[in-house]
């Protein structure tokens, strides 16, 4: 059933080195403060942390619907993303505001849940108005070498989303090598992802430019095949404007224009927008 990752062997050396190219290039026709405003647009932010209150979640949601009041052309953030336990505080917040709410879900940050747990989470953050699912696969299962079980936990967990999207997150700074990244970014496309992202920002490290463009080209050739156009998103330690104008000229050089934009791109920060928009404003 998973043939399409049958000789799959990505050259890390020949990544880094288009990387740097692409990054030298820079932004194009895009000047620093156009890049900046579409970043700022595609971030969801976050809050993630065992000692989140309602008071901190309705602070973050606050913070999130105000962006658009500090000047023209200045964007709101794309989502506010937390534990399910405040996805109905922060759907009602968010109302009418065309901010998603976004939960993570299915035993983050470690996948290391039975399925049926993992399809219990998802389904009460659901329930309780989470729009986005950002689920984390079990990086034990994909290294000892269970890649259906992978595809199937994906599939079963996108079934539970209903309407909501799904996004998977890889956790790439455990996979080991740039291989695996594109093996499990392909499994995880075939298995319904509406988005592939980097890693839950628990682990060192993170997001890497490198990790973050095997994903893109997996995006890349999923769409030649078939039309189908994946999102991404990166996420974890991506707390300086020039850091995630690196992710942007990536993702434009590989993919373009038409992924630019928040219902294909996301960056998951809790420290990225304040500094954003001291740039733009």
């Amino acid at each position: 059933m998973l043939d399409f990752i049958k000789n799959i062997d990505v050259d890390e050396a020949l990544v880094a080195d288009e990387v740097k190219k692409i990054i030298e290039k820079g932004l194009g026709k895009y000047s620093e403060k156009e890049a900046l405003r579409i970043i700022l647009n595609c971030i969801d932010l976050t809050t993630l942390e065992g000692a989140d209150t309602k008071n901190k979640v309705n602070t973050l949601c606050e913070k999130g619907l105000t962006y658009h009041q500090k000047g023209n052309n200045i964007p709101n953030v794309a989502a506010i993303c937390v534990y399910p336990t405040f996805a109905k505080q922060v759907s009602e917040k968010l109302k009418n505001s065309g901010i998603k709410t976004a939960c993570v879900a299915g035993a983050f940050p470690s996948g290391q849940s039975p399925l049926f747990v993992k399809l219990m989470e998802v389904k009460y953050a659901v329930d309780e108005g989470a729009e986005e699912i950002d689920m984390v696969i079990s990086r034990g299962t994909f290294l000892e070498g269970n890649y259906q079980t992978i595809f199937d936990e994906i599939a079963a967990i996108k079934q539970s989303c209903g309407n909501a999207h799904l996004k998977v997150i890889l956790e790439t700074g455990e996979l080991q090598t740039l291989t695996n990244i594109r093996i499990v970014s392909d499994i995880a496309i075939a298995a319904g992802a509406d988005f592939i992202k980097t890693s839950t920002g628990k682990i060192n490290p993170a997001a890497t430019e490198d990790a973050f463009f095997v994903m893109l080209q997996a995006i890349k050739s999923h769409y030649e095949k078939t039309g189908k156009m994946i999102g991404i998103k990166p996420a974890g330690g991506i707390s300086e404007p020039h850091q995630a104008l690196n992710y942007f000229m990536l993702l434009n050089h590989v993919l373009g224009e038409k992924w630019l934009n928040n219902s294909l791109f996301r960056v998951g920060a809790s420290r990225l927008a304040d500094k954003i928009l001291e740039r733009i404003i």
